[in-house]
């Protein structure tokens, strides 16, 4: 049975991903294997981060979710905060063999703790998707900056930004992989099957073979057509993150289930049509 203010791991699993993971707050110090979408906050200075955290549901989390742990998570219910503990911590993260990013991999933060990514402007797929699969799956805090090609390089130099889907750096295609496939690689996110789903769909869309997947076709559209609507590449990537909810979503919940036109109909109604 679960401690009192406090989430299993397999249960806190299911969540990430989705607009409803909860803020997840990493107080070890000097972490090198990151749970996937957790922030890193020093414990010394909970009083001053605490107020950032007011109306979100968080879980916070140590090594082996003892005193370090239950101990912030208490402070923050003290500062109003809605907050609970990753029971047993980052062990029973680890025993149960859930994913883990290596940190190493991670670029550079800025000295708001964010990580920053530089790519090409007017994005169509990969580069809608993979600013989704780092808010989700990586950094929540991360920020995305859309510039001329030919600016890229010298923006991602001046700025301490990675760049991302453009030719010739880390995070960008390889043979047949989009640059998502990339990042679900790298960032060894291969543990959420529903990912592992979602890549298949948005390589068919961004690479030109829709066959692959019957939804890349239907993805490549939604991308088109968030392109027309929006001259804002910022508020077309906050439109796309609903759509890749929404994609993933189906991976994970709905990929058996079917609709028809008389499948929302009582049992009865549905006999008579097809009797």
């Amino acid at each position: 049975m679960s401690a009192t203010n406090s989430i299993a791991a397999d249960k806190l699993f299911r969540l990430i991903g989705t607009p409803n993971c909860p803020v997840i707050v990493d107080v070890r110090p000097d972490a090198t294997e990151l749970l996937p979408s957790a922030i890193q906050r020093p414990v010394e200075e909970v009083r001053n981060w605490a107020g950032s955290l007011i109306g979100k549901k968080v879980v916070v989390f140590c090594v082996q979710g003892h005193e370090r742990g239950a101990g912030v998570a208490a402070i923050l219910r003290s500062e109003g905060v809605d907050a609970e503990t990753l029971e047993n911590g980052f062990s029973a993260w680890r025993d149960a063999g859930l994913p883990v990013i290596d940190g190493a991999k991670l670029p550079e933060r800025d000295r708001a703790g964010r990580t920053v990514w530089v790519t090409r402007a007017r994005p169509k797929v990969d580069r809608i998707a993979c600013p989704w699969l780092i808010r989700r799956f990586v950094d929540p805090e991360a920020k995305f900056l859309f510039v001329a090609p030919s600016e890229v390089a010298g923006v991602a130099e001046r700025f301490g930004a990675a760049p991302f889907d453009v030719d010739g750096v880390f995070w960008s295609h390889r043979g047949d992989q989009c640059s998502f496939d990339t990042m679900v690689d790298e960032f060894g996110l291969g543990g959420f099957e529903a990912l592992k789903r979602l890549a298949v769909i948005v390589r068919g869309a961004d690479t030109a073979h829709p066959e692959i997947a019957p939804q890349a076709a239907g993805l490549l559209a939604a991308s088109l057509g968030l392109s027309r609507m929006y001259t804002d590449d910022h508020q077309q990537l906050e439109a796309g993150m609903l759509v890749y909810d929404a994609f993933y979503r189906w991976c994970r919940d709905a990929v058996d289930e079917t609709h028809d036109w008389v499948s929302h109909k009582p049992r009865q109604a549905r006999q008579a049509v097809t009797a």
